[in-house]
């Protein structure tokens, strides 16, 4: 068992400085020296990072693209078995969907690790979550991507930070119906090329003007998520929805989803909903906002048109609707 690491940077490897807590290389010595402070023998692996590691406040959809070439790349490379992403918290589950988008059909599992505090930092839980999702990756997991935290295996297409105060900072959205899993075309598979497209999200709030809508909709964006109330529900403002319905004719995809981590969109439950679909708002069902933003990224990004992309959003590729 040979298991690829890929370092981004993250609280995981971070020292202090005059500045506060910063991302900073040499990662790979420490861990070879935890390794020989415990006396563990682990799995083989190899290691890879990022030209400079950042905080992951900083991730942006072109790092998706970088990391993927990394994983990718790497394992090819180096002949591995399986690949462990060492990331920040803050966006991590942002990086699992997408990269569960990005990496469709490859054969080999990857995991995303990291920490909440540093490991050089008392009580960390570093090690546990860095060693831990090493041992789990030579057990066995099944291909696709992962989120490795305090012991739990959790699905990256579905998962979502529920804490920024707990050691347990990381929960999967449950699941709501059995969706079969959809045949990944070969367009879409995790050799496929993608560029980054500008993509905003919105949540519905009391007293979001056609002003702020209109704002972000008129800025060369390909496509809105709305996050809406409960089931999909929206003001019935007839100039909110008249901005919608614009931005519609004009090509930007407009996809529903809910606000709530346990939520399905329905669009045809409330009239308040049908409104929106009335707009050319599609529902996003189950979809989280990490997942919507990571599959669109991962749809639009492939030059697919607008009409496959709606038919793609709403198939189970992953295990994002579950």
């Amino acid at each position: 068992m040979k298991v690829l690491i890929v370092y981004s940077g993250g609280t995981i490897g971070m020292q202090s400085t005059e500045n506060g807590l910063t991302a900073s290389g040499g990662f790979a010595e420490r861990l070879r020296a935890q390794q020989q402070k415990t006396g563990e023998a682990l799995v083989q692996w190899r290691w890879r990072e990022l030209d400079k590691p950042i905080d992951s406040a900083n991730i942006q959809p072109a790092h998706w693209l970088k990391l993927r070439d990394l994983i990718v790349d790497g394992l090819i490379e180096e002949h591995c078995n399986a690949a462990l992403l060492l990331h920040g918290t803050d966006s991590m589950a942002y990086s699992a969907a997408a990269l569960s988008f990005l990496l469709m059909d490859l054969p080999q599992p990857v995991l995303l690790s990291g920490s909440m505090l540093p490991a050089d930092a008392p009580k960390t839980d570093a090690w546990d979550n860095l060693l831990g999702a090493l041992r789990i990756l030579q057990a066995g997991v099944p291909s696709g991507v992962w989120l490795y935290f305090q012991q739990q295996l959790l699905k990256g297409a579905r998962v979502y930070k529920q804490s920024s105060t707990h050691l347990q900072a990381f929960a999967e959205r449950p699941c709501l119906f059995n969706a079969a899993l959809s045949p990944i075309p070969p367009a879409l598979n995790y050799q496929t090329p993608r560029k980054p497209l500008p993509i905003a999200i919105q949540p519905l709030y009391p007293g979001l003007s056609p002003a702020t809508l209109r704002a972000v909709l008129s800025s060369g964006i390909k496509a809105l998520i709305i996050e809406c109330y409960g089931s999909g529900t929206a003001p019935e403002d007839a100039d909110l929805l008249a901005e919608l319905a614009q931005a519609s004719q004009q090509g930007v995809l407009l996809l529903a989803i809910s606000q709530c981590p346990h939520g399905q969109v329905d669009l045809t439950q409330y009239a308040a909903s049908q409104s929106l679909q009335q707009a050319g708002v599609i529902s996003g069902s189950n979809l989280g906002r990490e997942a919507a933003l990571g599959k669109l990224f991962a749809l639009l990004g492939a030059g697919l048109s607008l009409e496959e992309t709606k038919y793609w959003i709403n198939k189970n590729l992953c295990g994002e609707l579950a």
